[in-house]
C-alpha cells in the first residue's frame, strides 16, 4: 500500500473486493447465495472480496448483476462519472437475488446505482403460489408498495393490510414486514425503497 500525502492508495483489486464485500454485507447476503447467483465457485468470490485475485470484467459483470448494481459501482473510487438517465425497457429489469429469492420471490432491478451512495431501489416483485413461509424484512428508509397483480394480505408490524391492483401501502422500513397470505395468484407489485442519506 502506497501513500499520496495523507491518503492511502489501496489496489485495484482491494477497492474492487472491498465494494462489492460492502454491498453484499448491506443487503444482508451470503457468500453462497450471491456466487451461485453469479455463476462462481464461493472461494473465487472471497479471493475477490478480500483483494487476494483480480476478477475478469465478465466476472466482475455477473457479480455486480447479482448484486443488482452498475459496474461502476464496483469502480467508485476510480470512476465517479454517471449517466443522467437510465431507459430499462420492459422485461429487461436486472433479476437479482435477494432474501425470500428462494421462497417464490423474483426481484427484478428498474433502475441501479449510478454513484457511491445508495439513494433508493425500485423493484418489480412477482410472487408464485406455494407452501413454503415467506420470510420478514428490516431495513433502513421508507418503503412503498403499487399492486399491480393478483391479491395478498401484507404485514406491517402489528398490522396486516388487503392489496389489490390499484393499492399503495407505504411504511418505515425499519418495521418488520412481508407478505403475509396469498390469496389470488400470480402476484405482481412495485417495491421503492428511499434511504436515507448517508445509509449504509
Amino acid at each position: 500500500m502506497t501513500k499520496k500525502g495523507d491518503e492511502p492508495l489501496v489496489s485495484l483489486e482491494e477497492s474492487v473486493g472491498s465494494a462489492i464485500k460492502e454491498l453484499r454485507l448491506r443487503h444482508g447476503l451470503t457468500i453462497a447465495q450471491v456466487s451461485e447467483q453469479a455463476s462462481i465457485s464461493r472461494g473465487m468470490l472471497s479471493k475477490i472480496e478480500n483483494g487476494q485475485t483480480s476478477a475478469g470484467m465478465e466476472t466482475l459483470a455477473r457479480i455486480a448483476r447479482a448484486l443488482g448494481v452498475s459496474m461502476s459501482m464496483l469502480f467508485s473510487k476510480y470512476d465517479v462519472t454517471a449517466s443522467t438517465a437510465q431507459h430499462i425497457k420492459k422485461g429487461k429489469g436486472m433479476e437479482v437475488v435477494r432474501r425470500g429469492t428462494k421462497s417464490g420471490h423474483t426481484y427484478h432491478l428498474l433502475a441501479y446505482d449510478q454513484g457511491p451512495v445508495k439513494l433508493f431501489e425500485p423493484f418489480l416483485i412477482t410472487m408464485d403460489d406455494d407452501s413454503e413461509q415467506y420470510p420478514t424484512f428490516q431495513h433502513p428508509g421508507t418503503e412503498l408498495l403499487y399492486m399491480l397483480e393478483g391479491k395478498l394480505e401484507y404485514r406491517c408490524g402489528q398490522d396486516t393490510y388487503l392489496l389489490e391492483p390499484g393499492d399503495s401501502l407505504t411504511f418505515l422500513a425499519e418495521v418488520t414486514h412481508g407478505p403475509e397470505k396469498l390469496i389470488k395468484c400470480p402476484i405482481k407489485f412495485l417495491s421503492f425503497i428511499v434511504y436515507p442519506r448517508g445509509a449504509e
